[in-house]
């Protein structure tokens, strides 16, 4: 009776002992409380925990791929749009993840979702469309700033969809029309203000040289004869100019 329960007690004990060694890999480590007080943090490798005077918590340090959900946001001229983003973040604390907030994954999903709403309302929907690596890294210090006392690094924020309804997408493409219009008047206009000045640099130099001015007036007559169609109506003061005499008075 006695050896049965000496050989009990023998295997109960080696039962404990197999069960308090607890192997971390590279990537993780161990947060180990004492008597519900915390100890210490260990790993990676082979660790000892006491049963029932030791528990110990496992932490991974990887970095974290967390979708945030499609938000409604109201941007700042009042534009109502449905943004989602993709966050990056990883634990460099263990301890204070797992003893400054309960459930920091779900802590930090939380978080981004009301970031994202907040700083994407302080802008113009202009601003969404066209400057999202600014507004990303917005986005990723206001977390991280926040996160910080939690042991977690928010390393990036993308923004991935910014979705329009048909309405607002039909007054861009409008909007987008207008200005293609207004630029090529613009553009039109200075070509008219570039050649005027050019005429009037070539008036100048032609009136310089009475010479220059009739070779142009034969240069004119050899165009318009090319067209064996056309009837030409010459001025005679024209004529007259070109012969080198006075115009006949009228």
């Amino acid at each position: 009776m006695i050896l049965g329960m000496g050989s009990g007690l023998l295997l109960l004990a080696l039962l404990l002992v197999a069960s308090s060694f607890r192997i971390l890999r590279e990537y993780q480590r161990g947060v180990v409380f004492m008597l519900g007080r915390f100890w210490r943090v260990k790993g990676p490798g082979l660790i000892l925990v006491i049963p029932g005077v030791q528990q110990m918590v496992r932490v991974d340090l990887r970095t974290v791929v967390m979708d945030v959900p499609t938000q409604d946001v109201i941007s700042h001229d009042n534009v109502s749009v449905k943004v989602n983003a993709v966050l990056y973040f990883r634990v460099v604390d263990p301890e204070r993840a797992i003893i400054q907030v309960a459930n920091f994954l779900e802590a930090t999903s939380q978080l981004a979702q009301t970031t994202l709403r907040s700083v994407l309302g302080k802008h113009e929907l202009d601003e969404m469309l066209a400057e999202r690596e600014r507004l990303n890294l917005d986005i990723q210090k206001a977390l991280d700033a926040q996160t910080d006392g939690w042991g977690i690094k928010v390393s990036n924020v993308e923004i991935k969809h910014v979705d329009l309804n048909e309405s607002m997408i039909r007054a861009i493409a409008r909007q987008a029309e207008a200005e293609r219009e207004r630029r090529a008047k613009i553009i039109h206009a200075e070509g008219e203000l570039q050649a005027s000045e050019k005429l009037l640099e070539a008036a100048r130099m032609l009136a310089q040289q009475p010479e220059a001015m009739q070779l142009r007036y034969m240069q004119t007559l050899t165009q318009i004869a090319g067209d064996k169609s056309s009837t030409i109506v010459f001025p005679m003061d024209i004529l007259q100019a070109l012969r080198g005499g006075k115009a006949p008075p009228a």
